[in-house]
């Protein structure tokens, strides 16, 4: 009794609690407290028109948009990793083979628009998930990319959402695509009109063979005339009058189409319906055959019409539509590519970390086929985008920046907690930094935010967002006033920003760096202090490929092996591709042709001398190959990965066992080595080496006989007295 009287006094209390708790809440989570998640606009199909509208004013209005990628991959083969011993061009092909082989499942988009009120950066993160779904019909097989495990996991790790990703990721067409598709759809609608009796006098009859069909026939005669009549005696009967009418399997239904009465035909065989076009060619001038196309189905319609007149604006006025619905069936395919040719048309500054990978998906996904080589690539990426900005590239380009850094890694993450603390950890947060941190607001939707626990790394949306932060870093330090930048076309011509403007790393590891403007290859910067060559100075002509040898033998077992043949300081560096194969560096381009040519002399002699040549532990099992680096090459552009190399080349229909070099080549080499070497050194023991070697290529060229033992022992001999003479 006395609990019940308390109680309206209890509940008046609790809820002036509840009150005070909410509206305390509220005030503190927009004033002091950081948000509980990064404020991250996240797009999918449901939601990215709308999304894409509110996009497209963001980046008209920024200073410079920072972009990044998630793939489902990275290397298709452990021999497609990127090597010290790989080639310029060649880098170029293992970036080709990985943006062609897997696919793009996030993308994230962030606008920068410098308030000079606010004295601040507003960033607009967006988080795209992105999926290759077959959205409208296309020649060819439907859409295939490969899945490597470790990074799979690695999405995982970070809770990527796999669902979103499958069910309600926004598809896409690249360019080519799109112009395939609206070739196609039209050929296909210009063939449904011929064979919708649209143009009737180009219809053909279909023979009547069976008794079957003569009386389908007479029976959609007779209905068809039933209906008509029925219409011209009652024209204002409506749709719900002639329900009765309907028969009963619903074969025939009165409907109305474009303001005229039809009967929709259900439940019929093409062959059927071939008929009935027929029929109304023949026996009704004022009956018109038309398939409708709706969103899931097409539906086939016999209209009424008062006229000729009134026939052919029937048949216009399907035309249109059928344009009109074609038109939005592509553009809606078309999908997420709207935002890569939104980046491309506002010719905006497109800040990226690392991003050589990310830049030729977009070529690959989006805009068309990669080209073979580096060259045409870089020509198409500059022509669609001509301001590009690698964060890497700058924090590697400054020997202050690399101080700040302490030397750490320059990895994403990296940058931005070093050279960002406050916008990483919150403004109010008790990180600070010893230089003053450029601040930026995140606005998304109605929610602004300038105070947040830190975000989800490796999302899109998020990295990107760090991307453009870590750039608006860079360029406070070097000295970019934002204030006197308000578009970004300025900001573009700012020369402290031309040096490094449209410089990628092709490969980070050996600090290679490819200009968009010409394509060439630039050296690293000399301001970084960065040394991640661990091999010598690398020479390709010096470079012979081996293969398929025993996959017991080391590489310092192989070097042991050529040194024994060709001398101790024969072999400068030996890198392993993989379990299968090696590449070998000689100290001399001429040892190339001599190791060549000495593998082939072996293999092909059956004598006993073979056995105890020291090569005969490489050669062991009859499957080794060597050629010179340009076959290397040859198979990095096959679209073929198998997981060996040794297989790769298999695949890709190597059937020899060495190749030697072509002449021309060869004649070249020796002209290049005579020209550096001779000079400084003429001593008859060279002289005499020179003339042994080129004694050898001559009998090689001339005959395809076997050597015989006492051949192999007197071309042993010889070359082991110039290595005595010449203290080899």
């Amino acid at each position: 009794m006395n609990t019940t009287k308390q109680w309206p006094k209890r509940a008046l209390i609790l809820s002036r609690l509840l009150t005070r708790a909410f509206f305390s809440n509220n005030s503190t989570s927009t004033c002091s407290s950081p948000s509980p998640t990064f404020p991250l606009k996240h797009v999918t199909r449901s939601n990215f028109d709308s999304a894409l509208v509110e996009l497209r004013s963001h980046v008209r209005a920024a200073d410079f948009v920072a972009i990044d990628l998630e793939m489902t991959g990275v290397t298709s083969a452990p021999w497609r990793e990127s090597f010290e011993f790989d080639r310029f061009d060649i880098r170029y092909l293992k970036v080709k083979d990985s943006a062609e082989k897997f696919a793009v499942i996030q993308f994230g988009v962030c606008p920068f628009h410098w308030d000079s009120v606010k004295q601040s950066f507003i960033a607009h993160p967006h988080n795209f998930f992105v999926f290759p779904r077959q959205e409208i019909p296309l020649d060819g097989p439907s859409y295939e990319f490969l899945c490597q495990t470790t990074s799979m996991d690695f999405l995982a790790k970070y809770q990527f959402d796999f669902n979103a990703c499958i069910h309600e990721g926004v598809s896409y067409l690249s360019r080519g695509q799109e112009d395939e598709a609206r070739r196609r759809l039209k050929s296909l609608y210009e063939e449904q009109l011929v064979n919708s009796s649209h143009n009737l006098r180009e219809t053909m009859d279909v023979p009547l063979v069976r008794v079957a069909d003569v009386l389908f026939t007479e029976r959609m005669k007779k209905r068809l005339s039933e209906w008509r009549d029925e219409l011209l005696q009652n024209r204002s009967r409506g749709p719900q009058d002639q329900g009765a009418s309907n028969d009963l399997n619903q074969q025939f239904q009165t409907v109305f189409f474009k303001m005229r009465p039809a009967l929709s035909l259900n439940g019929f065989t093409s062959h059927q319906l071939s008929l009935i076009r027929m029929v109304i060619r023949k026996h009704f001038k004022d009956l018109v055959y038309v398939r409708f196309n709706g969103e899931s189905s097409s539906q086939e319609l016999v209209v009424f019409t008062d006229s000729e007149s009134d026939k052919d604006k029937l048949v216009e006025e399907v035309k249109n539509e059928h344009y009109r619905s074609t038109e939005m069936k592509i553009h809606a395919a078309v999908g997420f590519r709207h935002v890569i040719d939104l980046l491309s048309s506002e010719n905006k500054l497109i800040v990226g970390h690392n991003c050589i990978l990310d830049i030729a998906h977009i070529h690959s996904k989006f805009l068309g086929p990669l080209p073979l080589t580096a060259e045409e690539f870089v020509s198409c990426v500059n022509k669609y985008f001509p301001n590009i900005i690698d964060t890497k590239i700058l924090l590697n380009a400054d020997n202050i920046l690399q101080r700040r850094m302490k030397k750490s890694s320059t990895s994403l993450s990296s940058a931005f907690s070093l050279l960002c603390p406050e916008i990483a950890h919150g403004f109010k947060s008790k990180v600070q930094s010893s230089q003053p941190c450029v601040k930026v607001e995140v606005h998304v939707d109605e929610m602004r935010s300038s105070d947040w626990n830190s975000g989800a790394k490796h999302e899109a949306g998020y990295d990107a967002f760090m991307t453009g932060c870590v750039f608006a870093q860079v360029c406070s330090h070097l000295d970019i006033d934002f204030q006197l930048y308000s578009t970004s076309e300025n900001l573009v011509q700012n020369e402290k920003l031309q040096k490094h403007m449209n410089l990628l790393y092709l490969s980070w590891i050996n600090g290679d760096i490819i200009d968009l403007r010409t394509g060439s290859r630039t050296a690293e910067f000399l301001g970084s202090n960065i040394l991640r060559k661990r091999f010598p100075r690398i020479l390709y002509k010096n470079i012979v490929l081996i293969w398929g040898f025993p996959s017991k033998l080391k590489p310092s077992v192989i070097r042991e092996c050529i040194c024994k043949t060709l001398g101790p300081t024969s072999v400068i560096s030996i890198y392993r591709m993989d379990q299968t194969a090696v590449f070998v560096q000689f100290s001399k381009a001429e040892l190339v042709l001599d190791f060549l040519i000495l593998k082939e002399s072996l293999e092909r002699s059956d004598d006993a001398i073979s056995v105890l040549h020291p090569l005969s532990q490489l050669l062991e099992g009859g499957n080794t190959h060597a050629a010179s680096y340009e076959t290397y090459k040859d198979i990095c552009e096959s679209p073929v990965s198998e997981l060996l190399f040794a297989d790769q080349a298999e695949a890709v229909g190597i059937k020899w066992k060495t190749k030697l070099l072509p002449s021309d080549v060869v004649e070249r080499q020796e002209d290049n080595h005579f020209h550096l070497e001779n000079a400084l050194d003429h001593t008859p023991e060279t002289v005499e080496k020179s003339k042994i070697r080129k004694a050898e290529d001559v009998v090689h060229d001339s005959s395809n006989k076997q050597l015989t033992c006492d051949e192999i022992i007197d071309s042993l001999l010889k070359v082991e007295k110039i290595r005595r003479t010449t203290n080899l």
